[in-house]
């Protein structure tokens, strides 16, 4: 089934062009809604593209995992099955481990001190990196900080969460913290996560607010606690098929065409950041914000900084520390 909807982006995505100046339609995949952070971000592109090809290049999303969760999409650029993807970096550690820096828990102080690390120099190291493995980086998104939801119990400490079957990303370094701080933690891709939460195959699972909202969670899930565990960034990727192609004119359509997407995104993460949380609350959830995060970070950071650092050491880590 997969590689049947591989197959429809890819005709899809090369409905174009013999000529350089034929009009070539581009797929923006993305794992939640149109109307989501990613959605904008994703329309964001796509009028950029527009205004400064002139038209040459249009687009569409492909939006709500319709081709697959994030690691499927993923795989679709390296084949040339899709054009450009929306993801976070959850999944993309799988491709490029050096990425699993910016996933350790409690790392990032604040958003303005994560937008400086990825506007950066270690952000631009990190693009470089992963456009090493076959993939064009383009820019850093964002998703925001991530929660834990769950529809058993109100979470305030480390032993509320014991038991809990919690999904995480398919990402070492998540796992290994929910494990220490006591959770079981449950690998799934995200298309799949709204029927488990119902179905009671998991009972929670951790996210920012722009996804919480986006996905409706206050549907199966009652309770919401501002743990703000992890700075989930997100990337723009596009396929190197594509743009190994272009004129370097036009591949600079692609980097700020991505630029204005992230643009777009963070300014609705902005906005979700407080909005968000009183729309939760509205749909019934139950807001925990009297957290100690303390006892959470010394048991996630504990468990799992040892997955990035026994093969890449600290120095990474410092650098990101020391950014003010």
């Amino acid at each position: 089934m997969k590689h049947t909807l591989f197959a429809f982006a890819g005709a899809l995505a090369t409905l174009a062009v013999t000529s350089a100046h034929a009009e070539q339609s581009i797929v923006i995949g993305h794992a939640l809604s149109p109307t989501s952070h990613y959605g904008l971000g994703a329309d964001a592109f796509i009028a950029k593209l527009e205004e400064l090809s002139g038209g040459e290049f249009t687009g569409t999303q492909a939006p709500a995992g319709q081709l697959g969760g994030e690691r499927d999409m993923i795989e679709g650029l390296q084949i040339g099955s899709l054009d450009v993807v929306i993801t976070s970096t959850g999944p993309l550690g799988n491709f490029v481990p050096q990425v699993y820096a910016l996933d350790l828990p409690f790392l990032f102080r604040d958003y303005d001190h994560a937008r400086k690390v990825l506007d950066g120099e270690i952000g631009q190291e990190l693009l470089d990196e992963i456009s090493k493995n076959n993939h064009v980086a383009l820019a850093w998104s964002e998703n925001g900080f991530r929660h834990v939801t769950n529809s058993q119990r109100a979470v305030r400490t480390p032993e509320d969460l014991a038991g809990l079957k919690l999904r995480t990303m398919e990402n070492k370094v998540h796992m290994a913290a929910f494990e220490g701080m006591g959770a079981a933690p449950t690998p799934m891709a995200f298309p799949e996560l709204f029927s488990a939460l119902q179905q009671g195959v998991v009972d929670g699972q951790e996210n920012p607010v722009t996804v919480i909202t986006a996905s409706k969670f206050w549907e199966v899930q009652k309770y919401v606690s501002l743990t703000g565990h992890v700075y989930s960034p997100a990337a723009v990727l596009a396929s190197p098929v594509l743009l190994d192609g272009l004129t370097e004119e036009q591949r600079g359509w692609f980097a700020e065409a991505a630029k204005a997407s992230a643009a777009a995104t963070r300014a609705e993460v902005n906005r979700l950041e407080e909005a968000g949380v009183a729309l939760l609350r509205e749909n019934g959830m139950e807001v925990i914000t009297d957290i100690d995060k303390a006892p959470f970070a010394a048991l996630a950071e504990e468990a799992s900084y040892s997955v990035y650092t026994d093969q890449y050491g600290g120095e990474m880590i410092e650098r990101i520390k020391a950014v003010e």
